[in-house]
């Protein structure tokens, strides 16, 4: 019997095959990304109501925010268990399958970050939306008795759903969800689920009626000379992001010898407070009007990105949830903007180069961050996206936000 002859015996089973994968892999997607947009929905909804409520009804609710610290950390510390892990739980569980994601673990995070915003904590909101899609979808898989490969591939959609819905992006989600699991590799076993889960997720958002912020279409001729001048912005992008893990954890450091971690809380609740007294409100929460500026090419403070990254670093380091995503936009939109002068690049550009560069270093996820900056400014911002989040990835030192991260890129440089 001849190869080609035992290859057309096998092929009707290599098809069944790849047939059972296919409906497997739609199904996970599914199954990641209806709850994934629906939690996301009402994320979004409880986001803008204590935002809203704090910056135009009751300012005065910043003031309580070290009492707040107190009790978020303290309703983590005492309930939380494993949940306190956060997304570097997710991507743990889905390097090696142990204890799965705790169910109480979506309600948690809502109820925090959603608190935390109302205070004016300067954290983020995608490892609040990661952290729930990924605890509904491993509560599924517990009930359903989906395990092995099979409930991996479902953490990956559901980390692609969490991140896609959230910001209405989802190839740059789902993208994201195959390139944070490790430093040097893209995994592509779950490659459809991630898609899948990831549009599906942020079609229920819009189906349920959520929206996103309109951002500008951006574009930057790349010639040469401007290909080295976003080099350099690269390189402060990489620069920034280490910095910012770097104070992250001197801030964790230093708050260590406290023995009761909600005094923690409160602690960096009062250095907040008394940090709005010297510089204002603008690092509060979210801060998107700072980005929202820098990419306009409104005037934007020089160290802008400065006074983000150290009220965030040290909410996130007295152990406050929420995420760090939003916040790096921030740090990164801005930080362009300040370059853009002694670049000599136009600011809403160097601006939205930068609000997925810092990011993509952070994370070292550079292909999602250059795919996120095609989705949110266009096609014209590709190319100097891709150089910038290169160029910082490669500078960041590859130690980033997620400590869980499997760092593989290591082993081709022994």
């Amino acid at each position: 019997m001849t190869h080609a002859d035992d290859s057309l015996r096998t092929l009707p089973a290599r098809t069944l095959g790849i047939g059972r994968h296919l409906i497997e892999q739609l199904a996970l997607g599914v199954l990641a990304g209806v709850p994934a947009g629906v939690a996301s929905y009402v994320f979004l909804r409880l986001l803008d109501w204590a935002i809203d409520l704090r910056e135009q009804d009751a300012p005065w609710l910043l003031y309580f925010l070290p009492v707040a610290g107190f009790g978020i950390v303290a309703f983590y510390h005492h309930l939380g268990g494993r949940a306190v892990r956060g997304s570097n739980l997710v991507i743990e569980e889905v390097h090696q399958p142990m204890e799965g994601v705790p169910t109480r673990l979506a309600p948690m995070v809502m109820i925090a970050a959603t608190a935390g915003h109302l205070f004016g904590a300067a954290v983020g909101r995608e490892g609040a939306a990661i952290q729930m899609s990924a605890s509904m979808a491993d509560t599924a898989a517990r009930t359903l008795r989906i395990s092995g490969r099979m409930r991996q591939e479902l953490l990956v959609a559901a980390i692609a759903a969490g991140f896609g819905s959230l910001f209405g992006m989802p190839i740059a989600g789902a993208v994201f969800a195959l390139e944070v699991q490790a430093v040097g590799r893209i995994r592509y076993e779950a490659v459809l689920a991630a898609f899948t889960g990831s549009l599906v997720g942020a079609h229920m958002v819009t189906a349920l009626g959520g929206h996103h912020a309109v951002t500008p279409q951006l574009t930057l001729d790349v010639d040469v000379w401007t290909a080295v001048r976003l080099g350099v912005a690269g390189i402060a992008c990489g620069a920034c992001a280490s910095l910012f893990v770097w104070v992250t954890h001197r801030v964790k450091d230093t708050l260590r010898p406290i023995p009761y971690p909600p005094i923690r809380g409160a602690v960096v609740g009062a250095l907040v407070v008394l940090a709005t007294f010297v510089v204002g409100r603008d690092y509060l929460s979210l801060s998107l009007p700072l980005a929202d500026a820098a990419v306009a090419g409104a005037s934007v403070a020089a160290f802008a990105w400065l006074g983000k990254l150290l009220f965030t670093a040290v909410c996130l380091g007295g152990g406050l949830p929420g995420g760090e995503v939003t916040p790096l936009f921030v740090v990164g939109s801005t930080l362009g903007a300040s370059l853009s002068g002694p670049l000599d690049l136009p600011q809403p550009a160097l601006a939205g180069v930068g609000f997925v560069a810092v990011f993509a270093a952070a994370s070292n996820t550079p292909i999602a961050c250059t795919i996120l900056a095609a989705e949110l400014f266009g096609g014209g911002l590709l190319v100097p996206a891709a150089i910038a989040c290169a160029v910082a990835f490669v500078c960041s030192g590859h130690v980033g936000i997620y400590s869980s991260q499997v760092v593989e890129i290591r082993k081709h440089n022994r």
